[in-house]
């Protein structure tokens, strides 16, 4: 008694041996970390640069009637964090389908059913 195993694209092929990792697997994994540190030099940018090394500087502008470094730190940061968390998880999304390894729904782990 035989079963098929299903795999994804992502996975590795049928005939590799224990341990190896495919091509796609690799080129998927690449992309997601270039994105990874493209995102993070954004954040290092608003929550170090802007808002710590270059907040004097910042100062001598004002939105709302508030200095704008201390605006960039106080409520800027926050909204860029939240910002990379939605583009990451959008660029997620287009990853996964160009990779064919995109979530279906299907998945019953958890309990829901």
């Amino acid at each position: 008694m035989s079963e098929a195993v299903k795999q994804s694209p992502g996975d590795a092929p049928a005939e590799s041996k224990p341990g190896e990792v495919s091509e796609n697997h690799k080129k998927y994994w690449q992309k997601n970390i270039k994105l990874v540190l493209w995102l993070l030099v954004v954040w290092f940018l608003f929550g170090c640069v802007l808002s710590i090394l270059f907040v004097e500087e910042l100062n001598k502008f004002s939105i709302g009637g508030f200095p704008l470094g201390f605006w960039i730190s106080q409520q800027g940061t926050i909204l860029v964090f939240i910002g990379l968390i939605f583009i990451y998880a959008k660029s997620l999304q287009k990853l996964d389908k160009e990779f064919g390894v995109e979530d279906d729904g299907s998945d019953t782990m958890g309990g829901h059913e």
